[in-house]
C-alpha cells in the first residue's frame, strides 16, 4: 500500500495534528498528511458545505479531491469539512472530535466521552487520542537515558496554561511548588519539569526559575535542547500535572505511574466529566504533599479505538 491510501488532515495545530498521527500510526497504515489553509467563508462556517467547498482549501487540495484515498482521517473543525468533501468522493472518513454537526456526514466519528455525543457511528473514549504505549516509552527512554539516572523518585511536572475551563496562574504554581517541596524534603528525588506551548510567559519563568538547578531538569523551550517530554513520562515514578488540558492528562495517565492533578475540583465544563471519570477509576489522585504511590492501570484507549475502526472499516495493518 502506497502513503496515499491514507490521508491524515488537520489545521496544523499540535494537539490535532497529534491525535490524527496516533490513530494513522495504531492503524499500521503510511499516512499522507495535509495541513488545511482554510479560505472565507468556508472557513468560517466549517464543516458546512457551501457552494464551492472544495475549493475552501486551495487549487492542490481541490486536484487531489479527484484521487481520494482510500480513508481519510480529519481532526478538527477545518478537517470535518474536509473529510466531508472526500468522503463525497468515495473515500471511507474518519472524523476525530466532535464535528457540532450531525454524525451522518461521516463514517466514524470518534469523540471524548465527556463530550456526551452519541449515535451509532459515533466511538467514544476516555481522553484523547495519542502514541503512548509500551513501545513508545521504550523508545523514550533509549532517547533520554541520562533522566533515568537522575536520583529518584522521579517526579515529572507537566504544566499547562490557563483555559476556559481552569484558572493556573503564579498562585498555582506557588503551590504546586510548595507541595513539591514538602514531598522532597521528605523523601529526596528529583523534579523533571516541562512546559507547553499555551504556558504564559511568566509562569515560563517561575517554572525555569525553581528547577533550573541541579539535580533537577527543566524544559522550558528550544533553547534548553531537544524536549525531553517523551522520556519525563518514561522515566517518570509520579507525575504531577495541571487540571487544564485533556491531551496532557490522557498521555499522562497511559504510563505506569500515578498521576497526581492541581486542583481538579476547580476544573468547570465538559473537563470536569473527564476529571471526574479518572478519578472514579482511580487513575488520578487530587496533589497533595504526601504524594502517597497508588497502584494504576495505564489508560490506553487509542489501541482501542484503532480495533474498533479496522472493525467497523476493514482498513488498517496494511503495507
Amino acid at each position: 500500500m502506497t502513503p496515499a491510501h491514507l490521508w491524515t488532515l488537520t489545521d496544523g495545530h499540535a494537539g490535532n495534528v497529534r491525535q490524527a498521527d496516533a490513530l494513522a500510526r495504531a492503524l499500521g497504515m503510511p499516512a499522507q498528511a495535509w495541513t488545511l489553509q482554510p479560505r472565507a467563508p468556508w472557513k468560517a462556517l466549517a464543516p458546512r458545505r457551501l457552494p464551492g467547498a472544495a475549493r475552501a482549501f486551495g487549487p492542490g487540495f481541490a486536484q487531489a479531491l479527484a484521487t481520494p484515498p482510500r480513508l481519510a482521517i480529519g481532526c478538527g473543525r477545518q478537517a470535518a469539512l474536509a473529510t466531508r468533501l472526500l468522503r463525497a468522493r468515495g473515500a471511507q472518513a474518519v472524523q476525530i472530535l466532535d464535528p457540532r454537526l450531525a454524525p451522518k456526514y461521516w463514517d466514524l466519528v470518534i469523540a471524548p466521552a465527556h463530550d456526551g455525543l452519541r449515535a451509532a457511528n459515533v466511538l467514544t473514549l476516555l481522553g484523547s487520542l495519542h502514541p503512548v504505549d509500551a513501545a513508545w516509552l521504550a523508545q523514550a527512554r533509549a532517547a533520554f537515558p541520562a533522566l533515568g539516572a537522575l536520583p529518584g523518585p522521579r517526579t515529572a511536572l507537566l504544566i499547562g496554561g490557563p483555559s476556559a475551563h481552569a484558572r493556573l496562574d503564579l498562585d498555582d504554581l506557588a503551590t504546586i511548588f510548595a507541595t513539591l517541596d514538602a514531598a522532597l524534603h521528605a523523601h529526596g528525588g528529583t523534579v523533571m519539569a516541562t512546559v507547553s506551548r499555551r504556558t504564559p510567559p511568566a509562569l515560563v519563568e517561575a517554572v525555569r526559575r525553581r528547577y533550573a538547578g541541579a539535580p533537577h531538569r527543566v524544559w522550558t523551550g528550544a533553547q534548553d535542547g531537544p524536549n525531553p517530554y517523551a522520556g519525563l513520562l518514561a522515566f517518570a515514578d509520579r507525575i504531577v500535572c495541571t487540571a487544564d488540558s485533556v491531551n496532557m492528562l490522557s498521555e499522562a495517565c497511559a504510563t505506569s505511574a500515578p498521576v497526581f492533578v492541581h486542583a481538579p475540583q476547580r476544573v468547570a465544563g465538559r473537563p470536569a466529566r473527564f476529571l471526574a471519570a479518572l478519578q472514579a477509576r482511580g487513575r488520578i489522585a487530587a496533589l497533595d504533599e504526601e504524594l502517597a504511590p497508588f497502584p494504576v492501570t495505564p489508560l490506553r484507549e487509542t489501541a482501542r479505538i484503532a480495533a474498533l475502526v479496522r472493525e467497523r472499516l476493514g482498513v488498517g495493518n496494511e503495507a
